[in-house]
């Protein structure tokens, strides 16, 4: 009787030793001389009872250059941290230059398709890559993608912090006396799958104050943030047409690709989704059928520099922009700059900030030496130092040690349902 070993092996389904061992030594002749010698995995936790604890990637080399990405996943820091330390054997001894091939052996060779564990892992470790790679050849990482695009920087938004008239205008003022052009807001409450007319203009004229305090010439995003369902948007789009909104964001969840077309059909509000996709395979669909008109993958979720580098090619192939999310640690806002600078069709960059430096940037520049994702004039100010730009001693992370995995936001309706939020 064959065992499942020996019929795994005579169909062809079972690796071949030799495939596995070889892989460092087939490049020798071509690569550099230089080697990944070292990787550390960092939880960092600004309060200990945040839902997302920064998690960090630290990748040292022979040549004594040393680079950082950022891992962050929302709800889930420990098990991307567990991943990180598992593609250890894809990458130490390597050479860091060859960062499309330890992408694909990190992506292929985990069998099982990315979702946001892995891919938040790949996007740790992608990124450092890239910042050895500019440092080595003494470049920031957008020139080496061909950039920049615009001397001027990379346009950005900040979220609106304030729901009445009043702190709406105030923040028109500081806007307009900083040169910023655009905000982000949402809509109030959790939706059933069909909702009650009054929930539904609550809603509209959430959006309508929003208009009316920022005024005309600011460009404004909404976010639904998927708590919706294609009925209820499909009314809400319809209703915010004379707003003239720069975007709706995820009327849907993005999963739903014939969900989100058929409320796409019913607006003229550019709609934008992406966050939660991972790599370039999980927007192919949305590219395809022309469903959206803006893109917003996350640079520390879909798949670091690389991943955002080709969903920006296939998006301009399709006359899709790209509109990055970007709501978690410094470094992964930073490496997101870069792709943005050297993205003909960007349109403009998330940072989860108001118009003043909170907490967390106050702790960024303690950590980076600079006002890292603070807007100037409108833009964020484009690197000029090699890799990503910014140098961090790991020391620095200890005052805020990781204080463990917290749960997202778990919401509820009236009955007891589950919300989505």
């Amino acid at each position: 009787m064959m065992d499942r070993r020996t019929f795994l092996s005579a169909c062809g389904c079972a690796p071949m030793a030799m495939q596995v061992a070889t892989e460092t030594d087939a490049f020798k002749s071509i690569g550099t001389k230089v080697r990944i010698t070292r990787m550390k995995v960092f939880g960092v936790s600004l309060t200990p009872d945040s839902d997302r604890p920064y998690v960090f990637v630290k990748i040292e080399t022979s040549a004594g250059v040393e680079g950082w990405g950022e891992a962050t996943l929302e709800g889930k820091a420990a098990a991307v941290m567990a991943c990180v330390v598992d593609f250890k054997e894809h990458i130490l001894g390597a050479d860091p230059m060859m960062v499309e091939h330890l992408w694909q052996s990190m992506y292929v060779h985990s069998f099982y398709r990315a979702g946001p564990v892995i891919g938040s892992a790949i996007s740790g470790i992608d990124q450092a890559l890239w910042d050895i790679r500019g440092k080595l050849l003494g470049l920031p990482v957008y020139k080496l993608l061909g950039g920049p695009m615009d001397l001027r920087g990379v346009r950005g938004y900040y979220h609106m912090r304030g729901t009445t008239l009043e702190e709406l205008r105030a923040q028109r003022d500081i806007a307009k006396s900083e040169g910023i052009t655009c905000f982000k807001g949402g809509i109030p409450g959790y939706f059933e799958w069909i909702d009650t007319s009054a929930k539904i203009k609550q809603a509209v004229q959430s959006m309508e104050r929003l208009r009316e305090g920022l005024g005309p010439d600011i460009d404004i995003g909404v976010d639904f943030h998927a708590k919706t369902s294609p009925s209820v948007a499909s009314i809400l789009v319809k209703e915010a047409e004379p707003l003239n909104l720069l975007f709706i964001e995820e009327p849907c969840p993005p999963e739903n690709v014939k969900a989100m077309a058929r409320i796409s059909a019913r607006s003229t509000t550019p709609i934008a989704t992406g966050e939660r996709l991972i790599a370039s395979y999980g927007c192919r669909e949305l590219i395809e059928a022309g469903v959206v008109d803006i893109l917003q993958p996350d640079i520390n979720h879909a798949g670091g520099i690389t991943a955002l580098w080709k969903i920006g090619a296939m998006a301009e192939l399709a006359g899709i922009s790209m509109a990055p999310h970007a709501c978690e640690g410094p470094i992964g806002g930073l490496a997101t700059l870069h792709v943005d600078a050297a993205t003909p069709n960007f349109l403009v960059q998330e940072i989860c900030s108001g118009v003043k430096p909170e907490m967390k940037e106050k702790v960024w520049e303690e950590w980076l030496g600079f006002p890292a994702m603070r807007m100037v004039n409108g833009r964020f100010p484009l690197p000029e130092k090699p890799g990503l730009g910014f140098t961090l001693d790991e020391g620095k992370l200890k005052k805020y040690p990781f204080g463990g995995t917290r749960s997202m936001a778990r919401v509820f309706h009236e009955d007891g349902s589950v919300a989505e939020w």
